[in-house]
């Protein structure tokens, strides 16, 4: 058996103003570095090998601040994919490599794109285009926004990381850490549980709290 741990990164600034976020590089606000440190807590029970991480900011926040945390005697180390950076960031020390905890980037577990709603506040989209519209736009299977993603282009990306990389370290017995987003979550989720559409819209993720399964040699994920 192997652990696999989901964390919504900590609330954005944009969050706390209202406005689409997606793949606007936006940092955590003060609550939301408050719920990193608590996520740490949280997560102090749980034996962590692997981390993966969104390529925005507030998910690695979010990671290396509940990392900090977390602490067991072991630094969270990024592992560069990039040649030149992964030769000069080579840990040249068996003690030291085996005191870090490898934390590696992936874009596919981005937030969905909200496309020409990015920087928008929700309120503002609401009273242009009517609350209904707002709401399509926002949590609707495959009705995308203007030059954005819907959840089914956002699943059709995050599926396929956790197939073919976070699964095969899981079944290799390595517990995993997944800091990513609401969205790209909640496809993971629905993966992992088997959910429908419809269940899958109200599935709701709250930010900085983790979410906990336990993985069988069977394949199945269990949560805890």
């Amino acid at each position: 058996m192997s652990t696999l741990i989901l964390l919504r990164h900590g609330q954005s600034m944009w969050n706390a103003h209202g406005r689409f976020t997606g793949w606007v590089d936006v940092p955590l606000s003060r609550d939301g570095i408050d719920e990193a440190i608590a996520a740490g807590d949280e997560l102090a029970d749980h034996s962590i090998d692997i981390v993966y991480m969104s390529g925005l900011m507030r998910a690695q926040q979010t990671a290396m601040i509940a990392l900090a945390e977390y602490d067991h005697n072991r630094v969270p180390i990024v592992v560069h994919e990039d040649d030149a950076l992964a030769a000069w960031s080579g840990i040249h020390d068996d003690e030291a490599s085996r005191a870090s905890i490898p934390c590696y980037v992936d874009q596919r577990l981005n937030e969905r794109c909200y496309g020409d709603l990015q920087g928008l506040k929700k309120e503002a989209v609401a009273q242009e285009y009517g609350a209904e519209q707002c709401h399509v736009w926002r949590r609707s299977f495959d009705v995308p926004p203007p030059g954005g993603e819907d959840l089914k282009a956002t699943a059709e990306r995050v599926i396929p990381c956790l197939m073919d990389t976070i699964v095969p370290a899981l079944m290799a017995g390595r517990n995993c850490l997944v800091v990513a987003h609401g969205n790209s979550l909640r496809a993971m989720v629905m993966a992992m549980e088997g959910l429908s559409q419809s269940e899958v819209l109200g599935l709701e993720i709250p930010t900085g709290q983790p979410r906990v399964y336990e993985y069988s040699d069977e394949g199945v994920f269990t949560p805890l």
